[in-house]
């Protein structure tokens, strides 16, 4: 009698492609309705307590992100990862297009509400499935960083479509949330559920068990601010450069440099393997720092205007690019197959905290330093400090694992 056994199959450039556009559905979220934000002030100004709830819709499925994506960590490593991943894009599209139908602000609220949790279960099985898919560490690598360059040129790109579709009123960009579909369909097609055995024969350990969270703890608690500190710019820099002298009706200035910035962060990304290859988990102290200098440079050369303030945003922006890889391979990407949906779930969940606590944090430093130039300085020098936090502790683990070797 003789068994057959089929060989492992190989991930390329299709399943790449799908999970990188999958991934970007929570940054469509984010930005897509931004545009329409001023007509949905005026749609909703006789209903009480409109001027905190419309922004809630926006800011809403980022927090649910937060809350929702463990609980979606759990389900992926005890369920599985494709399906759960076909049903969230499907779901994301069906919730996401419900404002388009309906008037209420309590109705769209809910459905936004909604939509998060389909976020976080996307988010975090799309991360997952591409460590699991992509084993080689360059090739991994190269794709994490495409996911960061995704997020990056995918908000420039959102906030266009939604300004396009806004022309003809607030409802309208809403029909954009079908376009999940369109990822969900090739995927049942294209993917499949990574297998124990395809991990084990990668060298990776297959078997469950409990998570050493302690560890964690700190890297995750990084992740939050660096969360901040990577979604408060492309919140406030149209503000900023509103602020510097040019006007609100400038449309093409103000949407041109935000898409500067948004390349910048693409940038980043797409270098990010470089980077990483030869600098190791000091990728992730080197990000916070251009992030600090970029965010300290604006703060300090704003009073020259726009030409003071364009600088210094892209170079946190740059910085922004190398920090979101940087984290996923400094936490998510070390994870076994048998945890790596849990772990995912806990650092999505924190770094969309940290895109939930953006805005607030702004606001409330800029109500305290009456402007927003110094709250975003503030923030700049939280990533300096997280620069050097984790700076020391990247020279630990490399001195750690070198008395170890020897």
């Amino acid at each position: 009698m003789t068994t057959t056994s089929s060989a492992p199959r190989r991930a390329g450039i299709a399943q790449a492609i799908l999970l990188l556009a999958a991934a970007s559905m929570p940054v469509m979220a984010a930005t897509l309705i931004t545009p329409v934000l001023p007509q949905l002030l005026e749609h909703f100004a006789d209903v009480a307590g409109a001027a905190v709830l419309v922004p809630m819709i926006v800011s809403a499925p980022a927090l649910m992100v937060a809350v929702f994506a463990p609980f979606a960590g759990q389900i992926v490593d005890r369920v599985g990862r494709k399906w759960l991943l076909i049903i969230a894009l499907v779901a994301y599209a069906a919730i996401g297009v419900v404002p388009a139908f309906i008037d209420g602000l309590t109705g769209i609220l809910v459905s936004r509400l909604v939509l998060g949790v389909c976020d976080s279960a996307i988010m975090t099985v799309a991360t997952a499935l591409l460590i699991d898919y992509f084993q080689e560490e360059r090739t991994r690598n190269r794709y994490l960083g495409l996911q960061a360059a995704t997020a990056g040129i995918g908000a420039t790109l959102f906030i266009v479509i939604g300004t396009a579709l806004g022309a003809s009123g607030w409802q309208t960009p809403f029909w954009v949330y079908l376009i999940s579909v369109a990822i969900a369909v090739p995927a049942l097609w294209l993917l499949w559920e990574p297998s124990a055995g395809e991990a084990a024969a990668a060298g990776e350990p297959v078997r469950p068990g409990r998570i050493a969270w302690r560890p964690l703890i700190g890297p995750l608690l990084v992740t939050v601010v660096g969360g901040i500190a990577f979604y408060v710019l492309p919140v406030n820099l149209p503000v900023l450069i509103g602020q510097a002298g040019v006007a609100a009706t400038n449309t093409a200035v103000i949407g041109g440099l935000a898409a500067l910035a948004s390349v910048f962060v693409m940038l980043g990304g797409l270098l990010f393997q470089q980077f990483q290859r030869r600098l190791g988990d000091r990728v992730v102290p080197l990000g916070f720092a251009l992030q600090a200098v970029g965010i300290l440079a604006l703060w300090v050369m704003s009073g020259a205007g726009v030409a003071g303030i364009v600088p210094g945003a892209l170079i946190a922006s740059f910085g922004s690019g190398l920090l979101l890889p940087g984290f996923l391979t400094w936490v998510v990407a070390r994870a076994g197959f048998a945890e790596r949906g849990r772990v995912t779930g806990v650092w999505t969940a924190s770094f969309f905290l940290g895109n939930f606590l953006a805005p607030l944090v702004a606001n409330g430093l800029g109500a305290a330093f009456g402007s927003l130039v110094p709250a975003i300085g503030i923030i700049g020098i939280a990533a300096l400090a997280m620069a050097v936090i984790t700076g020391v502790g990247a020279r630990s683990s490399k001195g750690a694992a070198a008395v170890a070797a020897a």
